[in-house]
């Protein structure tokens, strides 16, 4: 997604800057970045590491707002029953009682 918004607008300075943040501190990104494998992803399965809930493997689809042009929702959901579908689930459990960013007291920090 990085990518395609580059292509849109090459002169964006707040991107390239980022862009040129992100290829000095990561040698991975560098690498991705300079290979130039532009593909546009719909569907798929996404690694997630979450703080909270740990590690998630979430199917997601994407959806574009045509009245809003350049924006798009984003779906994740995982399969029922499975323990990504409990960890979503205690992750909804835990966000209802605690605030915004706060990632302090979670479970396996006691």
């Amino acid at each position: 997604m990085l990518r395609t918004e580059a292509g849109r607008d090459p002169y964006d300075k707040a991107l390239t800057d980022l862009v040129g943040e992100l290829s000095t501190r990561s040698d991975e990104f560098r690498v991705r970045w300079g290979a130039h494998d532009v593909q546009l992803h719909r569907t798929g399965l996404k690694h997630i590491r979450h703080p909270v809930a740990g590690e998630l493997h979430l199917s997601y689809e994407v959806m574009e707002l045509p009245a809003d042009p350049g924006l798009a929702l984003v779906a994740f959901s995982a399969e029922a029953g499975s323990s990504d579908d409990d960890a979503l689930r205690f992750l909804a459990s835990w966000a209802a009682t605690h605030e915004p960013g706060d990632v302090l007291a979670t479970p396996n920090q006691t």
